[in-house]
């Protein structure tokens, strides 16, 4: 037996509602209020219980979501851009404000390690991929031996050296890093 489908009022809802929370999470992390995501996707408080019942799914989805955005984003920017380079800058941009949207998320799921790993695998099979796919492309335009993992691992890295310092830029660490590229 397969999912009912879901109204296009409810997934219109869900999407405004992942938006806000990612957008809220940037700004304040995952402890924003509930009624500030609310307000922000323009529907009750109610709503958002009724898509999501925890705190915690509404986290993970936005993770799942956010993924999913990052991950489908890869061939888009290879088939838009002028060079396959650019595309790479491009995606790694968005992978930086991916990973700003999971700040917070380990803290939220401490008290469960094995909720946590599976998203760390999912994160890694839909994300190392699409990276790797870019690299691919890019080979011509950037030095040799660039390894998915080790450049999204790199990039995490210094988006993490952000907590706590508002003078920190890890984008415009990042967009050093991702010139340096550059054969």
């Amino acid at each position: 037996m397969t999912a009912p489908r879901k109204r296009s009022d409810a997934r219109r809802n869900e999407e405004a509602l992942l938006a806000a929370a990612a957008a809220a999470f940037v700004e304040s992390g995952v402890d924003v209020p509930v009624r500030d995501i609310a307000a922000a996707a323009g529907v009750g408080v109610g709503t958002i219980y009724r898509h999501f019942p925890t705190r915690a799914d509404l986290i993970v989805a936005v993770y799942r979501h956010q993924v999913e955005a990052c991950a489908e984003a890869g061939p888009t920017l290879l088939s838009t851009n002028d060079s396959p380079y650019d595309a790479l800058a491009k995606w790694i941009d968005l992978f930086v404000d991916f990973l700003v949207t999971k700040h917070g998320l380990a803290h939220a799921w401490q008290s469960d390690s094995s909720g946590y790993e599976s998203l760390h695998d999912y994160f890694l099979s839909r994300l190392v991929p699409v990276c790797d796919e870019l690299l691919a492309a890019a080979a011509d335009e950037i030095i040799p031996d660039v390894d998915a993992l080790w450049l999204m691992r790199g990039v995490g890295n210094i988006c993490i050296g952000a907590d706590g310092d508002p003078g920190y830029d890890a984008r415009r660490m990042v967009r050093v890093v991702v010139s340096g590229l550059r054969a």
